[in-house]
């Protein structure tokens, strides 16, 4: 009886540390890692601006300044960079450009670029409204509204934000107060990303 009482017990502690060898050892499954997103939560609710679910790359295009100078967006790569589709005869549109103008000012030397895409204007209309208005970010002409298209700007304005690795991260319909601190925290955290 004690035999079986012996090897019973020997039976017990070996299955005893079999488990705790095959548990203890056994590593814990991966954590899924959730990667933040690339534009503050809070931000984007008082902005209002709408967040793709997985970024997208940016349509390439190349369009022109009123001076005839040619921008293309691929050429901005590690740059994060603020479209607005607008036209001077667009009261939102004119609205929000001080705003523009200041966001301007303190962040292009961090990287930000901002690019105003008229849409359908002569390059004397565009010009004599910059210089009106004092704006000295880059303004450029959409003159057969083919940009506006291609980044489906169908009401005007509309503002679209881009990663320094090219992707859309966000997207805006009407005027917005672009010198927020909600959108200055935006594009902070944009800049502050590794390329």
């Amino acid at each position: 009886m004690l035999s079986i009482l012996a090897w019973i017990g020997t039976l017990f502690v070996a299955a005893l540390i079999g488990a705790l060898a095959f548990y203890g050892l056994k590593e814990p499954p991966p954590r899924q890692e959730q990667s933040a997103p690339a534009v503050p939560q809070q931000s984007t609710n008082k902005l209002r601006l709408d967040i793709p679910k997985t970024p997208s790359t940016a349509p390439n295009f190349s369009l022109k300044d009123p001076a005839g100078k040619e921008v293309s967006i691929k050429d901005l790569r590690g740059k994060v960079v603020f479209l607005n589709f607008w036209a001077t005869w667009c009261p939102p549109c004119v609205e929000e450009m001080p705003a523009m103008e200041k966001l301007h000012q303190e962040l292009q030397k961090e990287g930000l670029v901002i690019l105003a895409i008229n849409f359908q204007e002569r390059p004397e209309r565009v010009k004599e409204f910059l210089t009106k208005h004092n704006l000295t970010f880059t303004a450029l002409l959409d003159r057969d509204g083919k940009v506006a298209e291609l980044y489906q700007a169908w009401a005007l304005p509309v503002s679209v934000i881009i990663n320094n690795r090219g992707e859309i991260v966000a997207r805006a319909m009407g005027a917005k107060d672009w010198y927020s601190h909600e959108s200055r925290q935006v594009f902070r955290k944009l800049l502050a990303e590794e390329t």
